[in-house]
């Protein structure tokens, strides 16, 4: 399921399914979680049994009618919104169906293998999963490593690795292994696979209200409640006023007009919209191959103000890659090259293979023969920091070249009775300080110079940086480097802090005080080291290639494990609450607007002559044509604003790096004032066409 898999808002089939769903959902039971779409629906009947019974008397209303019409309208376009929303999800939903079959299970029994169904497993199970194999379930690779293809999950091509014992051991039920053999012990009960939390989280099934959106609902069901007591009061004004100008009260306002003007009042735009915006908000995060436990992880991400970034792989490219080589005194570059190439032949880190091939750009020195050597090979231990090898030349003298930290091989060179130059010194000193790493190369007892490795920082990362600055939000770096190397790579990235030599006691302890300090923390990591960290943060993203614990302490997973992630999803939360604000600010500066021009036009007799024109006519500066359908024009515009807005919904608000009172105004200045414009004309427009 790839972020280029984004299903189109019109799909037919989705708009279909839309508009079904839009008449299930006109049960009470359903209805009632909207309070606002509640009222409509309630008053929708009401008017509903009035144009019954004058049918039924033979007083049949043909304003009745169709304001009936139209209120049940406004109710349909507002579960059409949702519908739609949801809709989208459950395409994605069925995708992941797709994917995930009955496959059959090599389970270890004893000292035996047997077969059994993959829904027969049970969390604790061990199974042997080799090329071919469908995973039958999640898991953790307790032994072996393989490589397997994930794009069933995360809709890329490329085959990935997982092996036992590090950050790259969990493996999710529905992948296929594409070569070598790995065991697995199971980690999930039957149905409660991965992918079956994210068929329900994708669905909408499980969505529960976030606490910003229960509070809004509050908010607009208040606003509702002091809307309904001010027009329940208004026939005994208008009764009042009828009577003080001679006029009969048999001209009073009526049931449908009055529950035409309180859907007109109340917030029926962002109360129609509403679950839309939240629903969209995980889809969105969905295109970018993020999977959310919950909405309210999304509105976090919205009002993170601190990210803790790893420097690997997140601010640099994480490979860091020999660059040049700095000879020591009376020793040439070729010399340098042609020891640390040999020090690197059997080094298959990326950095062993780049020193290799550096040597043979810069000084064509291809590999010889080992064997004629009588070399044998000294394999990097955390215990001695370096690596190398030992071998005789033809006159029978041995050679031990070793290449590793300073430290390493300063100590190495004085057990060899030799002597380490502090020019080696400045010159490692000097690379730590702008942020490489520095290679000692030695040959016995000799220092014979320094290679350079540098970790890229990631093009375009400091203007992101920059980005987030513009929003708020500080960004802190966490890296196991020492002082020197982190400060010079946050230096070049444009990180406003950073943490040196973390260890995952450190991480906890600064989540929870910049917690304590008021600030929501948003963080990323792969590894069981991470996960209190993960669990700790407000918004905490696992890596899909990382461990069990990892995935479970998070509240957000990557299916593409990658580490840059954590911005985009800012940037989603950031849009959602954008969104929902934007929406807000126009359907209150609606209902105004619609106030303004409903009001005057009912209460045009009052007070009126034989003429019809009376002192309160000058207030109908929108000159509607009549009471009727001046009502008539604001509940059809109420119900068809609803419609228009949902693309916007959906798709959300465009977004743009901007403080919180910059985003304010920019909404005050477009929504705000689009929403008090937009009324006017679209109610004179359907009042023209209505009385033509």
């Amino acid at each position: 399921m790839s972020s280029k898999q984004n299903i189109s808002l019109f799909n037919r089939r989705i708009l279909l399914q839309a508009a079904i769903e839009s008449l299930v959902k006109l049960n009470p039971t359903l209805l009632i979680k909207n309070p606002v779409i509640f009222i409509v629906a309630v008053g929708s009947a009401l008017t509903s049994i009035t144009v019954i019974t004058d049918l039924v008397d033979g007083r049949f209303s043909i304003f009745n009618f169709q304001i009936c019409i139209w209120l049940w309208i406004t109710v349909l376009f507002a579960n059409f919104s949702e519908a739609i929303a949801e809709g989208r999800g459950k395409a994605q939903a069925e995708s992941l169906r797709k994917n995930r079959t009955q496959t059959k299970a090599r389970k270890i029994s004893g000292q035996q293998e047997i077969e059994v169904l993959a829904g027969e497993l049970k969390k604790g199970d061990i199974v042997i999963c080799e090329a071919g194999d469908v995973i039958p379930s999640d898991g953790e690779v307790i032994d072996g490593i393989a490589s397997v293809d994930e794009s069933a999950i995360t809709g890329e091509s490329a085959p990935v690795i997982r092996e036992s014992g590090g950050d790259r051991s969990a493996v999710t039920g529905g992948t296929k292994v594409i070569s070598d053999r790995m065991i697995v012990r199971i980690t999930s009960e039957p149905g409660n696979t991965f992918i079956d939390r994210m068929i329900a989280l994708v669905e909408g099934a499980k969505r529960q209200k976030t606490p910003n959106e229960i509070a809004l609902s509050i908010l607009l069901s208040g606003l509702s409640i002091i809307f309904l007591l001010a027009v329940v009061t208004l026939p005994a004004f208008f009764g009042y006023s009828l009577k003080a100008s001679g006029k009969s009260l048999s001209e009073n306002l009526t049931l449908t007009v009055l529950i035409s003007l309180l859907v007109c009042l109340i917030p029926t735009t962002i109360g129609g919209l509403l679950s839309a915006i939240g629903i969209s908000g995980m889809d969105r995060l969905l295109q970018h191959n993020v999977i959310a436990t919950s909405g309210r992880a999304i509105e976090a991400a919205g009002d993170v103000d601190v990210l803790l970034l790893d420097k690997t792989g997140t601010i640099t490219l994480g490979n860091r890659m020999a660059t040049d080589f700095i000879p020591g005194d009376d020793v040439t570059p070729e010399e340098l090259a042609d020891a640390s190439q040999l020090s690197s032949l059997s080094d298959e880190t990326p950095e062993g293979r780049s020193i290799v091939i550096l040597a043979k750009e810069r000084f064509n020195i291809r590999g010889r023969d080992m064997q004629t050597l009588q070399a044998s090979f000294i394999p990097f231990t955390a215990q001695s920091r370096m690596s190398g090898l030992d071998f005789r030349t033809p006159d029978g003298a041995l050679h031990q070249i070793r290449k590793g930290s300073s430290e390493a091989i300063r100590s190495f060179v004085q057990n060899n009775n030799g002597f380490y130059p502090q020019k080696i010194q400045d010159i490692v000193s000097d690379l730590a300080h702008q942020g490489a790493t520095p290679l000692v190369v030695a040959e016995g007892n000799k220092v014979l110079g320094v290679i350079l490795l540098k970790d890229i920082v990631k093009g375009g990362i400091r203007q992101r940086f920059s980005e987030l600055r513009k929003m708020g939000i500080r960004t802190v770096m966490i890296t196991g480097d020492n002082a020197l190397t982190a400060a010079a790579i946050a230096a070049e990235a444009g990180v406003d802090d950073f943490m040196a030599e973390a260890r995952p006691e450190d991480k906890l302890r600064r989540i929870r005080d910049e917690q304590a300090r008021g600030h929501l923390v948003g963080m990323i990591g792969d590894g069981t080291n991470d996960a209190p960290a993960l669990a700790q943060a407000d918004v905490g993203i696992a890596m899909n290639s990382g461990t069990q614990a990892a995935r479970e302490a998070g509240n957000m997973v990557d299916l593409d494990s990658n580490p840059t992630k954590l911005i985009e999803v800012v940037e989603v939360g950031k849009q959602l609450l954008m969104t929902r604000g934007a929406l807000t600010t126009f359907s209150i500066a609606n209902d105004v607007a619609k106030y303004f021009a409903i009001i005057p036009a009912i209460a045009l007799s009052l007070y009126s002559g034989k003429s019809g024109v009376g002192p309160l006519s000058a207030l109908n500066v929108m000159n509607l044509g009549s009471p009727q359908s001046a009502i008539l024009s604001a509940v059809i515009f109420n119900a068809i604003i609803i419609i228009l807005l949902v693309p916007l919904a959906l798709k959300g608000v465009r977004y743009k790096p901007v403080s919180a009172n910059n985003a304010l105004m920019r909404n005050l200045m477009i929504f705000g004032l689009g929403g008090l414009v937009a009324p006017f004309i679209g109610i004179k427009l359907i009042d023209i066409l209505i009385n033509l």
